[in-house]
């Protein structure tokens, strides 16, 4: 199935979902069926505004970000030019976090309002090889405007699963309940409700997160410097998660910035380390056994050769 019309899928079934729990909580209550579903899905679109115009200045904030100009950061300044030039996207600002645990990952409604945020401790930990298939993997989300998609698909789960308690003690306290049957059917939509939106979010998530794996390491045409990165930034994250921050929004950083194991693991907003190295290593094999042709051949050609002679 195309990703596109996955996501979409996806959104639909977040939407009504959402709707869904307005249209119980109005039966429920004394604000009518019809009524319930219309103030939910005007709920829905206040908070998806919200998000479109403000979300990204709350993370950064979140996370302490500091927005800097080329002469504080030289080098990660002109990475990100290289590789944004390489996607044929604008030059995203540049924002570092304070933060010793090595992570990145990138914010903003559209290319054209996009920063791309990376730690202290990530500048300090990758080579530049690998710091450049860490931003070809944050500039592919920006591309593909998944930024945007991802917020909106968290902010959507967060109201749903606040409206589904919402619609729980409306109903528990509710004069109009007439039998206890009532509050069994009010939990069961509020523990469905909660775990359908944490799915459908984590589907949208980590199928993102494969796109960007492989769109990012197409752009710089080196999937290993994105590989070898994958495994020393799962690696840290594991042992140091990030000092501050929220969960909610771990799903826009490159890999999981907060300590994930045994079951909590399963409901993770990133894919499988194990399975994103998998899918890498199957690039690096197409790729390696692409046509070779030479700089030459290429220039006549006009096009850009992945194994261009240096």
């Amino acid at each position: 199935m195309n990703p596109t019309l996955r996501t979409i899928g996806l959104f639909t079934l977040l939407t009504l979902l959402f709707v869904g729990i307005g249209a119980l909580f109005g039966s429920f209550t004394a604000y009518g069926f019809w009524t319930g579903m219309l103030l939910f899905l005007i709920f829905a679109l206040i908070i998806n505004a919200f998000s479109y115009f403000y979300s990204s200045k709350i993370v950064l904030w979140s996370y302490r970000a500091r927005i800097v100009d080329e002469k504080e950061a030289p080098k990660i300044h002109r990475i990100v030019k290289e590789v944004a030039e390489a996607a044929g996207v604008p030059k995203p600002k540049v924002a570092i976090v304070p933060s010793k645990t090595p992570n990145a990952f990138a914010t903003g409604r559209n290319p054209k309002n996009a920063v791309v945020a990376v730690t202290e401790g990530i500048l300090k930990l990758l080579p530049e090889r690998e710091l450049k298939g860490v931003i070809a993997h944050e500039m592919a989300h920006i591309k593909d405007r998944d930024i945007l998609i991802m917020t909106i698909a968290s902010t959507i789960a967060g109201a749903i699963a606040f409206a589904a308690r919402w619609f729980w003690w409306s109903t528990l306290f509710s004069r109009r309940r007439e039998d206890e049957g009532q509050i069994l059917i009010a939990l069961l939509a509020m523990i469905g409700a909660a775990i359908g939106a944490m799915l459908i979010q984590l589907s949208i998530s980590r199928q993102r997160e494969y796109k960007a794996d492989e769109v990012g390491a197409r752009t710089i045409k080196d999937p290993t410097a994105l590989k070898n990165a994958l495994i020393k930034l799962e690696d840290y994250n594991e042992r140091w998660p990030i000092e501050r921050g929220n969960p909610a929004s771990a799903s826009l950083f490159i890999v999981n910035p907060f300590r994930s194991r045994g079951l909590i693991a399963l409901f993770s907003t990133h894919p499988p380390m194990e399975k994103r190295i998998k899918r890498l290593e199957k690039l690096e094999q197409e790729l390696m056994f692409a046509p070779k042709i030479s700089a030459v051949e290429a220039s006549v050609k006009g096009v850009d050769s992945p194994y261009r002679v240096k």
